[in-house]
Order: structure tokens, then sequence, then C-alpha cells
């Protein structure tokens, strides 16, 4: 078997996934799924209606670590976005599958898109995917929502119960300590738990599970409502949606 064969990333998505973190592992590079995938190696069980494909992966790593990151993926098979990863290094990589047609994205320290979320502080919680409430948020702060974003969320909250705590379960205290700093999350994370009760009825649950994955968004949401607001909170507040609250994410092509 030629080196090239023998790094070749595996056609079967979840199993790629799992080879990139025992590779990350034995390197000791810091990395940690996120995205759809992340999804689903922490739920034990999708109910068949919140079932979806996955097309890309995604991973998050420490601030410092762009260089070995590179390095790693480079030997695993993956095509480096050169000009990309030269202007964007510091906070985000890009990597290619042509063999299986995919990408994979790699946040640097933080997680920016609509939001800012840091995906990196606690990663010590778990050690293959990024804690369950960062988790839920960067799907939460998804501002233009699609079905897959809706589905992961409903996976999310009807597969891990909402609580204090990280352990096996959504921390709401620390969801809401971040909203509560931050208008624009707020805002955004209020327009999606909304968008998930009416559009609750569209994902064809029976309604046990509808009604857990609504509980679950009412208690998030109820953390969030009684935690004291920070000063800036509440002077960006004064403002509300008169002025766009979101940044509008750069599309990443192939």
């Amino acid at each position: 078997m030629s080196r090239a064969e023998h790094v070749a990333p595996l056609a079967d998505i979840v199993a790629e996934a799992e080879r990139l973190l025992a590779a990350a592992e034995a390197k000791g590079v810091p990395v940690r799924l996120m995205g759809g995938i992340a999804v689903y190696v922490h739920t034990e069980q999708i109910p068949p209606p919140l079932r979806r494909s996955y097309d890309d992966i995604d991973i998050a790593t420490a601030r410092g670590a762009s260089r070995r990151v590179g390095e790693l993926f480079t030997e695993l098979g993956y095509e480096p976005s050169r000009e990309f990863n030269a202007l964007q290094g510091d906070r985000r990589l890009l990597f290619f599958d042509r063999q299986n047609d995919r990408k994979l994205d790699a946040f640097v320290g933080g997680f920016e898109m609509c939001h800012t979320i840091p995906i990196m502080e606690r990663m010590e919680l778990d050690d293959r995917t990024i804690p369950l409430a960062e988790l839920l948020l960067t799907k939460l702060q998804v501002v233009e929502l699609t079905e897959k974003d809706l589905r992961d969320i409903a996976t999310l909250l009807n597969g891990h119960e909402v609580a204090s705590h990280d352990d096996d379960a959504i921390n709401g205290d620390f969801i809401a300590s971040l909203t509560a700093d931050d208008w624009g999350l707020w805002r955004t994370v209020k327009l999606n738990l909304e968008r998930l009760q009416e559009q609750i009825d569209s994902l064809s649950l029976d309604a046990d599970t509808s009604a857990r994955v609504l509980d679950r968004a009412t208690a998030i949401w109820g953390g969030i409502d009684r935690e004291p607001k920070s000063k800036r909170w509440r002077l960006r507040d004064r403002v509300g949606d008169r002025k766009r609250w979101y940044e509008v994410p750069d599309e990443v092509r192939r």
C-alpha cells in the first residue's frame, strides 16, 4: 500500500472524524469536534425524523495550535487551502478532502460566525467534542437557520437535559451568562428558540419527543430571562432591532 493510499480520508464521515480525533490525541494536538458530526457522536439515539446527512467535518482547536493542526491534517491526506490559511490561520483553517468531496473547517481559539462563541475555553470538559452548551450555541447563533440546524438543535435538546452542570447535560447557566453580556447573541438565541416552537410540527416528532424538546428549550430560555444583564447588554437593548445585531459570515467556497 502506498503512503497516499494509507493516509487517504475514509469515505464514512463519522469513521473519518473518529480517525482525526485518534490521530490528534496520539500527537498531542488539541482538537475537538463540533458541528453536526459532534451532535451525532454525542447522542446515543437520534429519532428517525431528526436524522440527517453530514457533508463536512468541523473541528475546534486551541489558539496557537494552527501550525500543528495544519501539519497533522496534511499528513492525514487533506489538502490545505493555502491562501485562505495564510490570511485567516490565526482564527480559522480550511482543508479539502478531494477524494470524498468534503471540506474540513477548523476554528482556532473561538467561533466567529453570526456571533462569537468561546468554544475552547472549557475544552477540558470533553475529550471528543466542544461542551454541549457551546455546541448548542453554535447552532442557536445562526441567524438564517436551516433545516439541518433546526434538526441539530432538536436532537441536542431531546438527548440531553438542561442543568447547571456539564455532566452529559446542557449547562443552561453557562448559556445564560454569555447571553447576559451579549445582547446580539441573546436576540438571535431568542429568535431561534421561538422558531423552534413555531416549526416543531414540521419535524414530525411524536408527542413525547416534541414535548421534551420544547420543555428543555423553555428551561434554557427561563435561565436566560432570569440572568441579570450587564451594563453593556442594557445599553445595546435600548437600540434593539433598529441596528443589525449580528455579523454576516463570509461564504467559504470549495
